[in-house]
């Protein structure tokens, strides 16, 4: 698979199976909370998959809160969804903001999350797929973006600093998700 064929797509009905199947063979998009999360996103879209895809697109954070992976909650802020596409389901990247700055809050980890399915990976198609997405802070107007990862995840590292992005911080993460080394990391944008 090329990484040039690599787009992103808008969460979409037609999607959906390709997704639920992805979920089922164990990949959750959420690396901290793992296949609990798989599990909770399964039984969402089976009970109201219009719901869920609604959910993939909230620029303007109208969602409900959000549950961190120690159970508490934190205000939603806004936020989008695209899906890695070549002809199935690759991966997924969750872009997070605030309207008028470049901040985030402290239950925020990071502007850009991702994760690539893993019978897809070390194809290149998660660096195309950053690549791709910083185009959505460059449209907002962002001078940056931060990126998070944890010391050994090298493969994560080396997709970020293929697209530009520089080691600015170490820091131990909040308890809410399970604190531990973390790695911030920021592309420039301007």
């Amino acid at each position: 698979m090329s990484a040039e064929a690599v787009r992103l797509v808008r969460p979409g009905p037609e999607h959906l199976p390709a997704y639920e199947e992805a979920l089922r063979r164990g990949w959750s998009p959420d690396n901290i909370r793992g296949l609990a999360a798989a599990e909770e996103q399964l039984e969402w879209i089976a009970r109201d998959a219009a719901g869920f895809l609604a959910s993939r697109e909230d620029p303007e954070a109208r969602g409900e809160p959000v549950r961190l992976p120690d159970g508490s909650t934190a205000p939603r802020i806004p936020g989008i969804t695209r899906w890695i596409w070549t002809d199935t389901f690759c991966g997924s990247l969750g872009f997070r903001w605030q309207s008028g700055t470049a901040a985030l809050p402290p239950h925020v980890l990071g502007h850009i999350g991702f994760a690539v399915v893993p019978w897809m990976r070390r194809q290149g198609l998660a660096t195309r797929a950053l690549a791709l997405m910083l185009e959505e802070p460059r449209r907002l107007g962002l001078p940056f973006v931060e990126i998070t990862t944890t010391p050994d995840n090298l493969a994560s590292q080396r997709v970020i600093e293929a697209n530009g992005g520089r080691l600015v911080e170490r820091f131990d993460k909040l308890p809410a998700y399970g604190g531990g080394e973390t790695l911030r990391f920021r592309i420039g944008l301007e």
